[in-house]
């Protein structure tokens, strides 16, 4: 049994370029016997690479089962707690794709409301670029906000409770906000700690994004941060924090409990899962040992730790792992 430690302060293609891919100096910090630890790593469900089956995204059923967005395929997948998978729903395709850094219609981010809607991020450099609607009565998918061809929605996350999405744009270096019934996005919040490296980075800068605590996360991956930005009572976005820094090709992330600013982020490049803690030092939680090949997404729902990997430069084994959080 695979158990690591975990502190309880309580988620381009074959080809893609990336900035070039180091570990860390990891911050470290000594454990004690009786801090619930990340346990029992098992991958619950391998995905056929060729099909374009590659995880980006990932959204917890209150069963625990969970909806997967596949990238180059253009689909939502529905994965049972035993790992059998069906196709729930398929992005309209894109013959004439363009974009940004990819150059390929991608499939994104995904959130779900209560009610089982789920909004997925869908980037193709056209007039299909922006979120989009799957309803649970099985009906086709529905765009219901439209973003600029020159953006990159990444990261999404819902804010039932405000009726709002926020979307991250790694190109752009933006946030993006939504309604959640639908409409025309505004730009939420634009800073230079949003923004991809220039010349040296892989063109990702602000990728996943959580409403957590009052504020919305961001993390960016070229850059190798994570940061909070207030929102503000008339809900506008407060100045960007920087919480983080050190987190090698970042990726999406999660918070394990609600009321704490602890974080498990997905490393990317060099397949890790890090707790980052409060005070911004990070230690590895889970690596490639445990399953993972090129993680891009993390979700907790109760004692359960998902993982998505996407084995984008691996090439090996796109999978969902899922592991017990806890003493």
């Amino acid at each position: 049994m695979s158990k690591h430690r975990f502190l309880p302060r309580l988620p381009h293609l074959a080809g893609a370029t990336t900035a070039a891919v180091a570990l860390a100096v990891l911050a470290t910090a000594p454990a004690s016997a009786d801090e619930p630890t990340v346990s029992r790593p098992r991958v619950v469900a391998h995905f056929d690479l060729a099909a374009g089956q590659s995880p980006e995204n990932i959204a917890v059923e209150p069963d625990g089962s969970a909806d997967l967005t596949f990238a180059s395929a253009r689909q939502v997948a529905h994965v049972t707690r035993d790992g059998s998978t069906t196709i729930r729903a398929t992005l309209p395709d894109e013959p004439n794709p363009n974009t940004p850094v990819l150059k390929a219609a991608t499939a994104f981010g995904i959130a779900r409301a209560h009610d089982g809607t789920l909004y997925v991020d869908y980037a193709t450099g056209t007039d299909k670029t922006g979120v989009w609607r799957i309803a649970p009565d099985g009906s086709a998918p529905r765009q219901i906000a439209q973003l600029p061809t020159t953006a990159l929605p990444n990261g999404l996350a819902l804010d039932e409770r405000h009726g709002v999405l926020y979307a991250a744009d790694s190109a752009q270096g933006i946030v993006w906000r939504v309604p959640q019934a639908g409409g025309t996005p505004t730009v939420w919040a634009k800073d230079t700690a949003l923004d991809p490296v220039p010349v040296t980075g892989a063109g990702f800068g602000a990728n996943g994004v959580k409403v957590h605590g009052g504020a919305v996360w961001v993390s960016n991956s070229d850059r190798g941060t994570l940061l909070r930005i207030p929102v503000r009572p008339n809900g506008s976005a407060g100045a960007v924090e920087t919480r983080a820094t050190g987190l090698t090709n970042v990726d999406d992330f999660a918070f394990p409990g609600p009321h704490d600013d602890t974080v498990l982020a997905a490393l990317i490049g060099v397949s890790e899962l890090v707790e980052v803690r409060p005070d911004g030092t990070h230690s590895v939680v889970l690596t490639k040992a445990d399953g993972l090949s090129n993680p891009t997404s993390v979700a907790v729902r109760g004692n359960t730790l998902y993982v998505n990997s996407a084995a984008y430069f691996t090439q090996q084994d796109p999978n969902l792992l899922v592991a017990h959080l806890g003493c």
